[in-house]
């Protein structure tokens, strides 16, 4: 926007404690001196207020307007500050390239010094910090400009903030900002250690009194030492002969992780499509896809005959590779773009679909799927997934308590 004829630029600013009626008085004054607006932010912050506005002002005007802002807002409490001149046009609002979020807890000073460093030793500057979370943990989401926004022109830095996870105790995302960011429209879990805190068949084969042994035989597949697919079926051997009304006690007995219900009520709500892919077994998984609204669940099927599970899987493993092209099954039928999509998982066998997706994000993951991951999250909670997309918690509990299904629960 365009100064108008015979007006000059100025930035007013006034901050104090926030009272009703300082924002009315502010443009109150500016408006009885013909005040051009041209850009106008204003925050509140526990309490304080803090309010500016860019603007084009007749340089006649300049001091009764400032004496003038001083003497209606010291009745509120608020100090006033003019800056007059071209100077005050260098500096427009900031375009920023890209999104850091901090989540821990909890983040202290340090951690916040720490990654500054880091942004400044590779040149990024930091434009705005907002809080984004209180619960279950601190988040913070810093808007930056790096000097190569390009697509993989932040890639050394995003390695340089990955290096300071382990280091502070916190977990640090980046990711572009903008339209990509807000353009996610399809959210994939992994199940196993991911959307449920346990692995299912680890749970099954516990009722068989094998669950040392196939607890091996996972942890290896998890760890990318042996192919899934020849682990998968000599773990379900282990099950041959069970009732298979050990499928429904073991589907009461799945624990979801926190926040996981909070995480997909939202994404709903924000018209997200959600998915789930697993290496673990769909008569499991089928009460809980419906209870939870899921729109795609996909896992491997136990043979079962004669009410008895047979130690046979059939039909096409939910593999490594199985789990990509089912992501993009998902999305060509929801009509979404790849980069459009989010995937979350915690194994190797998520490896091609973190890859493929437009965001992958490492939930508590093997160091396999860290070195691959867009981003790595490492405390237990789903509600991460969130902040990274950008909802702040504010939004979502407003949202819980309109439904009736705001629950939080003390944290130790």
């Amino acid at each position: 926007m365009e100064l108008q004829p015979g007006l000059k630029p100025a930035v007013v600013t006034t901050s104090g404690r926030d009272r009703s009626g300082v924002t009315a008085a502010f443009f109150r004054v500016l408006a009885s001196h013909g005040v051009q607006l041209l850009d106008v932010e204003q925050a509140q912050f526990r309490g304080r207020l803090s309010l500016a506005a860019f603007v084009g002002i007749k340089p006649e005007s300049l001091d009764v307007l400032e004496e003038g802002l001083r003497e209606t807002l010291k009745s509120y409490g608020q100090t006033v500050d003019l800056e007059f001149g071209e100077g005050t046009t260098t500096h427009s609002r900031p375009r920023s390239t890209h999104v850091v979020v901090v989540l821990g807890n909890p983040v202290t000073a340090a951690d916040v010094s720490a990654i500054g460093q880091t942004l400044a030793n590779y040149e990024a500057n930091i434009d705005r910090i907002r809080g984004i979370a209180d619960y279950p943990l601190t988040g913070l989401e810093l808007s930056v400009t790096v000097p190569n926004p390009a697509p993989g022109g932040a890639e050394k830095l995003r390695k340089a903030l990955a290096e300071l996870t382990p280091e502070l105790g916190v977990d640090i995302a980046i990711e572009r900002s903008g339209l990509t960011r807000r353009s996610k429209r399809l959210v994939c879990f992994d199940c196993d250690s991911t959307l449920i805190t346990g692995e299912v068949i680890e749970m099954l084969a516990a009722h068989a009194g094998r669950e040392e042994e196939v607890a091996a035989v996972t942890e290896r597949a998890m760890r990318g030492e042996l192919d899934f697919e020849e682990s998968l079926r000599e773990r379900v051997k282990a099950l041959a002969g069970l009732d298979a009304s050990v499928i429904d006690e073991v589907a009461a007995d799945i624990v979801l992780t926190p926040g996981a219900r909070t995480t997909l009520r939202t994404l709903k709500k924000l018209g997200y499509r959600t998915a789930v892919v697993s290496g673990g077994f769909i008569q499991v998984l089928e009460g809980l896809s419906e209870e939870l609204e899921l729109d795609y669940v996909r896992a491997n099927t136990l043979e079962i005959v004669d009410g008895k599970l047979t130690g046979n899987v059939i039909g096409e493993i939910v593999d490594r590779e199985a789990k990509a092209t089912l992501l993009r099954e998902f999305a060509d039928d929801s009509g979404v773009r790849m980069d459009q999509t989010v995937a979350v998982g915690d194994g190797a066998n998520d490896i091609d679909m973190l890859s493929a997706a437009g965001l992958g994000i490492a939930f508590n993951a093997k160091p396999a799927l860290k070195e691959i991951a867009d981003t790595s999250v490492n405390h237990p909670f789903l509600d991460e997934v969130l902040y990274i997309l950008g909802v702040p918690r504010s939004e979502i509990d407003v949202a819980e308590e309109e439904a009736g299904t705001l629950r939080k629960v003390a944290l130790q």
